[in-house]
């Protein structure tokens, strides 16, 4: 099933799911209301629910990479220490590095695998768990959505910022750092803009909440800003982030991707537009080297 198969009431609803404001057996009852052309709602539903292992592109035992699991000292975080995805191209370095951060569910399959993808094209990427000081990615995005909620959101910005910090002073790092991430990590992403200042030397967020405008002063990086064009929560937030980007003289890209949802990068689900996220990897790709030569 794809993307024109579902309906839009119940990818709204997948939305509310996602972002936690109902459970699963919420999002599925009132799925179930809904039939379509003789389809039924709760098929929808479950077609959009994330398939990892048919959505990986890069495979962890790619001998252009090596990726394996590392633990850092995370002062004023969840717990004083944290765990990683740390994957590095071929060779000794050093090599620019990039910040990959997760959604609102910890480092799942498919994160790990962009992290690998930034490996690819010739980046130390770093790839951090905010669920590990309370066990890690369950191997489920319900529990791991779950989990994230529990914990002190203050504590758990603060882990971000020492893996940025841990990643940008590897032994393996050019010292030149950049962020990416998606839904929370793309408000992550943003707001280490402001917590990082110049030690950030580009941000690339896919669909993630702005900066606090009393903060935009503090970003010195430039930003390569994409949104989905029927995000309604996000995009809400886009006329006073760019009014405060442009007035404090931040250098931003945005860039608005015709016809895709929330999540359009995401391929393990239906909400992924392959076309432009390809055009939005492909440009960050792009952007990064430009920035973190």
């Amino acid at each position: 099933m794809n993307q024109k198969d579902i309906d839009q009431r119940v990818f709204d609803l997948y939305d509310e799911y996602c972002h936690g404001f109902i459970d699963r057996r919420e999002f599925m009852r009132r799925a179930s209301s809904i039939t379509v052309a003789g389809v039924s709602g709760l098929a929808m539903a479950q077609a959009l629910l994330p398939r990892y292992a048919e959505a990986q592109m890069v495979s962890f035992t790619d001998e252009r990479i090596k990726g394996r699991y590392v633990e850092y000292d995370s002062p004023g975080g969840s717990s004083g220490k944290m765990r990683g995805y740390l994957v590095q191209p071929a060779g000794n370095g050093p090599f620019p590095v990039v910040l990959v951060i997760h959604e609102n569910r910890g480092l799942n399959p498919y994160i790990e695998d962009v992290a690998r993808r930034a490996a690819v094209e010739g980046f130390l990427a770093l790839a951090p768990d905010g669920l590990s000081p309370i066990g890690g990615y369950p191997g489920n995005d319900d529990d791991g959505r779950e989990m994230q909620k529990t914990l002190d959101q203050a504590k758990l910005r603060q882990d971000m910022l020492n893996s940025a910090r841990y990643l940008k002073s590897h032994a393996m790092s050019s010292g030149k750092l950049g962020v990416t991430g998606f839904c929370w990590g793309g408000g992550t992403t943003n707001w280490l803009a402001t917590a990082l200042g110049a030690d950030m030397n580009a941000g690339a967020p896919f669909y993630g909440a702005a900066a606090a405008t009393a903060e935009v002063p503090k970003i010195k990086s430039p930003l390569l800003i994409h949104m989905a064009e029927n995000d309604e929560r996000i995009n809400a937030m886009w006329p006073d982030y760019k009014a405060a980007l442009e007035a404090n003289g931040v250098s931003y890209e945005m860039h608005m991707y015709a016809g895709t949802r929330h999540g359009f990068h995401n391929n393990s689900t239906p909400r992924y537009d392959e076309a432009a996220a390809k055009l939005a990897w492909d440009r960050t790709v792009a952007f990064f080297k430009k920035n973190l030569a």
